[in-house]
């Protein structure tokens, strides 16, 4: 018998369905399903005098799974490490299971690669931990792999059903993925690659945040450094994170030094960058020249001059890094075609978050063929927990968190921009929500109206939805009037 994959829901009932998809483990969107249990038949594993290995109940439970018309020859699953990957592997007509350990380099993933194509051929189904990274790139060369990614959290939850004491092997993490694998075959979707550049762009855009929050942290540090000494430079400069603020103190990075420099060496510097308010610079230097020191204590001027210093030349790197992130990014995003047709015209998004939805919704359309697949894929939508009288709702701690802080960020910038957007955000806190609540309401309904757009390749109209509402006299008519 052949096991096989497939992507279509099974018919066939799986006595345990149930148990594992009411805690979501099983279910990729990690939604509560709320379905209702049938009786269960027993199966050998169930019985209380009979122990059935694992491979067994895989082939019992494949038994019960919907074919395909894919032949898988083999199914491999791996467990990886930095220095190593334990694999196992079970070919398909075959229950039983061979292990190996290979090295993490290219040259022993090339070597068991291709012995494995030598012995069973192709298709071969790989499970693994990953989407992306070193071996999801190692593998997608070999055009015989087809990747199958396993949330770690539902491997996790798979294995704590079988060991209820917390123990843990690589080898056996790697058998368990070919077990879950082959016995809930229609959970699991083949990893399909989209586009080089829309995968460049998300790279782009993921590396980009972490420069970000680089230079939010530089910036903390800087600041508390000079409070310590030079407090005032930090009400001088509105923003701290700008090629002005890391000139001036490079120049002057102490009071006594800024005190000393010459009114017309002042003003040339500001000019230099670009502050072309007379009145600016005037109260700028108004406040240099009558500035008191707040301690004239060399132990404690010098060592945390020194610091700002080094963290200036940090900073300014990253700032210089983020320009050049923006420029590649704003090169990519253009050569796809949903840019400049959906995203860069969105209310709010501009060149930095108009890349990152495009990067969140990607180009393959089926990936998220409804709305809520994505709301609760990014963890905008909330999860629902139901025990007896006792219901629970809450947000999701396990989801992409740049994802979801990219629709938080831009549905906050529609406030301002958006008219049904503004009244909407009004309506949610006239209820009693607190700001972030109100603006994850906005960011679920944004969702929703850009994945419209993005399914039927039509740019976003705010006065077709303006008048949308207005035949469906919604409520948000009352806050759009007021603020009219």
């Amino acid at each position: 018998m052949h096991l096989q994959i497939t992507n279509k829901l099974t018919l066939a009932f799986d006595a345990f369905r149930f148990s594992f998809e009411s805690a979501g483990a099983l279910e990729l969107p990690n939604e509560y399903s709320g379905l209702a249990t049938e009786a269960a038949p027993i199966l050998p594993s169930q019985s209380s005098g009979m122990h059935v290995p694992l491979h067994k109940l895989a082939q019992w439970s494949g038994m019960m799974n919907q074919l395909t018309d894919t032949q898988y020859t083999a199914y491999v699953g791996i467990d990886w490490a930095a220095a190593k990957h334990d694999i196992c592997v079970q070919a398909a007509d075959d229950g039983r299971r061979e292990f190996a350990c290979i090295s993490s380099q290219p040259e022993g993933i090339e070597t068991w690669a291709q012995d494995l194509y030598r012995r069973f051929g192709g298709p071969i189904a790989v499970a693994l931990e990953l989407s992306k990274g070193p071996i999801v790139s190692a593998l997608q060369k070999y055009d015989f792999f087809v990747l199958y990614p396993i949330n770690p959290s539902t491997l996790a939850k798979y294995r704590e059903a079988f060991t209820p004491s917390g123990a843990k092997d690589d080898p056996t993490d790697a058998e368990l993925a070919v077990d879950l694998m082959t016995r809930h075959p229609e959970r699991f979707s083949p990893l399909k690659p989209q586009s080089v550049d829309m995968r460049k762009l998300i790279g782009l855009v993921e590396q980009r945040d972490k420069f970000v929050s680089d230079q939010g942290r530089l910036v903390n540090r800087l600041g508390h450094a000079l409070k310590q000494y030079y407090p005032q430079v930090l009400e001088w400069f509105s923003e701290h994170n700008t090629v002005v603020f890391c000139d001036f103190l490079s120049q002057w990075p102490t009071l006594n030094q800024a005190k000393r420099a010459r009114k017309a060496s002042l003003e040339r510097f500001f000019r230099s960058h670009h502050v072309n308010s007379a009145e600016l610079i005037e109260r700028r230097i108004t406040a240099i020249k009558s500035a008191m020191p707040l301690t004239l204590d060399a132990a404690v001027i010098e060592p945390h001059r020194l610091q700002v210093e080094i963290l200036v030349e940090q900073l300014r790197i990253t700032i210089k890094a983020l320009k050049r992130f923006d420029d590649e990014i704003a090169v990519t995003a253009n050569k796809l075609p949903d840019y400049d047709l959906l995203f860069s015209p969105l209310p709010g998004a501009a060149k930095v978050l108009a890349p990152r939805l495009l990067a969140a919704f990607g180009e393959d359309r089926q990936r998220y063929p409804q709305a809520d697949a994505l709301q609760k894929y990014s963890g905008i939508a909330p999860v629902t927990k139901r025990s007896g009288k006792t219901t629970w709702v809450h947000w999701r701690w396990q989801c992409p968190t740049f994802v979801r802080q990219t629709f938080v960020d831009w549905a906050a910038q529609t406030i301002n921009k958006s008219a049904w957007a503004g009244a909407y955000y009004r309506q949610q806190r006239a209820k009693g929500c607190s700001y972030h609540v109100a603006v994850r309401a906005l960011a679920f309904k944004w969702i929703r109206i850009l994945h419209r757009c993005w399914q039927d390749r039509i740019p976003y109209d705010e006065s077709k939805y303006l008048e949308a509402l207005r035949r469906k006299a919604s409520p948000l008519l009352k806050y759009l009037a007021e603020a009219a």
